[in-house]
């Protein structure tokens, strides 16, 4: 799913760095269109929502547990989330997918997170 435009209660989910700083990728594409905030690693940030993924998998899981504990306490939003680490940070789904088991509802994650999870499973 290409996410290009969001509805008011959507937000959108992308990976950052420690520093905030949006300079490419989903991350700049949250700066430029989505009110990500240059400087600020992680959280809300107008319509988006970010998750640090360059600071090792540990983290990028510490923060992949936030953001599902946020998500709940949020269930008036809708929060697509992008293949989060799979881009400059350079994991692969597998690596990452499992960080977001348990996400509710109104979490919409990538079909190559949810194959990951299906096959998981199976």
């Amino acid at each position: 799913m290409q996410i290009t435009s969001l509805e008011p209660h959507e937000v959108f989910v992308f990976g950052s760095n420690a520093s905030g700083a949006h300079g490419g990728g989903a991350a700049r594409f949250a700066m430029d269109r989505f009110g990500a905030v240059w400087g600020q690693s992680e959280g809300l940030q107008g319509q988006s929502y970010g998750i640090d993924t360059m600071s090792g998998l540990g983290t990028l899981e510490e923060q992949a547990r936030r953001f599902i504990a946020f998500a709940a306490e949020h269930p008036e939003l809708r929060f697509l989330v992008t293949e989060v680490g799979c881009g400059i940070a350079g994991y692969r789904p597998a690596h990452v997918a499992r960080f977001f088991v348990g996400a509710g509802d109104n979490v919409v994650l990538p079909e190559s997170f949810t194959r990951e999870l299906r096959e998981e499973r199976a």
